[in-house]
C-alpha cells in the first residue's frame, strides 16, 4: 500500500503541491486529472523521489520512502518505475539496449558500462518488448521510431524493472489517437494482468473515465476530486477545469482487458 501523508512542495514562494494526503491501494488504476499546472507531475515526482519534498511523508509497505538515500532510494526507483511524456530514451541506442536500461539497478555497473548482459536479462527484456509487439524492432535505433513505439519502448523498459508501481506522467500527451489508444492499453493490460499499482496524469476526461478506476483532481496544488469515474460529472469538471472543461472532452474509447492476476515468468 502507498500512503501520501500531508505532502507538500514548495519551489520558493510557490506551492506547486499542498498538503495531499491519498492512500493508493495495490492493484488500483489511479489517474490524477486537473488543469496544466495543478501539482500532478510534481506529485509523481515526489512519490519517485526525483525532487524531495518539502514536508510531509511517503510510506509503502511501511517504509518512509521520504527518508531514503543511497543504494535504498536506487532500490526504490526500480520499485516505484517512471514513464515520462517525452519517452526519455537513448536515441543512437537501439531499441534492445533502451530496454535493458531497466535492468541497471539489477546488475554490476561494469558489465553494464560495457554492455555485458547476461542471456536471462536479455529474455527478460525481449520478452517484454513482445507483450508490446516491438520485440521485431529490438535491433532498430530508437530515433528511428515512431512516437507511439518510443512510449511502448519505454513502458517495456519499466516493465523489466519488475515494479511495484508504475508512474506515467503524461504519457500520451504528444500522440495521435491511434498511438494514444496503444498505449493506454498497455498500461491498462499491466494493471489488470500483473497486478501492478498505475499512477497516470491525463489530461483528457474520457480517457481518465475509460481506464482508471479511480480518479483523484487537483487544483493549485491541493486534491479537490477523488472517486470513482462515475462521479466525475459535469459539474465537477468544470469545477477542475473552468472555461477549459470543454477542451478535455474527447471521443471515449473502447477497452478490452484482461483478468487480474496472470503473472508472467520474467514478472515474477
Amino acid at each position: 500500500m502507498l500512503i501520501i501523508d500531508g505532502l507538500s512542495r514548495r519551489f520558493g514562494p510557490k506551492i506547486a503541491v499542498d498538503q495531499v494526503s491519498l492512500t493508493i491501494q495495490p492493484g488500483s488504476f489511479v489517474g490524477v486529472i486537473g488543469r496544466s499546472g495543478a501539482g500532478k507531475s510534481t506529485l509523481l515526482r515526489l512519490v519517485n523521489r526525483l525532487i524531495d519534498p518539502s514536508s510531509g511523508r511517503i510510506v509503502f509497505d511501511g517504509a518512509n520512502v521520504s527518508d531514503l538515500r543511497g543504494q535504498d532510494l536506487r532500490d526504490w526507483r526500480a520499485r516505484c518505475a517512471m514513464i515520462f511524456q517525452q519517452f526519455n530514451l537513448v536515441g543512437r541506442l537501439d531499441v534492445l539496449t533502451n530496454v535493458m536500461m531497466g535492468r541497471l539497478n539489477r546488475i554490476p555497473s561494469h558489465r553494464s558500462l560495457l554492455k555485458l548482459w547476461s542471456e536471462e536479462d536479455k529474455a527478460i527484456a525481449l520478452s517484454a518488448l513482445e507483450q508490446f509487439d516491438m520485440a521485431g524492432l529490438a535491433a532498430q535505433r530508437a530515433e528511428q521510431l515512431s512516437g507511439g513505439q518510443q512510449q511502448r519502448v519505454a513502458i517495456a523498459r519499466a516493465l523489466v524493472q519488475q515494479p511495484d508501481i508504475i508512474l506515467a506522467d503524461e504519457p500520451i500527451a504528444s500522440l495521435d489517437p491511434r498511438n494514444t489508444r496503444l498505449v493506454m492499453d498497455a498500461l491498462a493490460r499491466i494493471n489488470r494482468e500483473y497486478g501492478i499499482t498505475v499512477l497516470c496524469n491525463l489530461h483528457s476526461l474520457d480517457l481518465a473515465r475509460t481506464y482508471c478506476d479511480r480518479l483523484v483532481g487537483m487544483a493549485e496544488g491541493r486534491v479537490v476530486f477523488d472517486g470513482g469515474p462515475s462521479d466525475l460529472t459535469d459539474d465537477v469538471s468544470r469545477q477542475l477545469y473552468g472555461l477549459e472543461a470543454g477542451d478535455v472532452v474527447d471521443v471515449e474509447l473502447d477497452v478490452e482487458v484482461a483478468p487480474r492476476g496472470r503473472v508472467p515468468a520474467y514478472a515474477a
